[in-house]
């Protein structure tokens, strides 16, 4: 998986939008696909347009764990967007993932105002599970 400062190095040596949709789709076929037994209605994004999938591990017992994620989606593009947020999050401790706003970042590189509303939405919906799980993780 790449990091999330290669994705937005990546991403300043891309003019065309073009190439970004395709450097996305790139990325999201990287993704290793997540097992069948993982796809449940649990761990479903709910507000995506496409169907995404989100599983969070973190470390047991820590005050403020590393968490890490998996992620999938039946779409292209998304499937793209999906790793881009788990190369933002995925790794940290749950204390910086509460605090970290990926949409903030993602605006720096103009992703979210060239996205259809439909996938920037889809977007907030993952980044606002993943944030929620980091606080609840952190609450435990």
């Amino acid at each position: 998986m790449s990091s999330l400062e290669k994705i937005i190095e990546d991403f300043t040596f891309l003019d065309d939008w073009e190439d970004r949709y395709r450097y996305v789709i790139e990325l999201g076929k990287a993704l290793p696909d997540l097992p069948e037994e993982q796809r449940t209605p649990a761990n479903k994004v709910q507000g995506c347009a496409s169907q995404v999938w989100l599983v969070s591990h973190s470390e047991d017992g820590a005050k403020d764990p590393v968490m890490t994620f998996e992620g999938e989606s039946d779409a292209h593009i998304v499937r793209g967007l999906v790793a881009i947020v788990l190369a933002t999050y995925s790794g940290k401790h749950a204390s910086e993932i509460a605090d970290l706003d990926a949409i903030e970042v993602f605006g720096k590189i103009g992703l979210v105002e060239h996205l259809s509303s439909q996938r920037a939405n889809g977007l907030r919906s993952m980044v606002k599970r993943i944030r929620e799980e980091a606080q609840a993780r952190l609450a435990a």
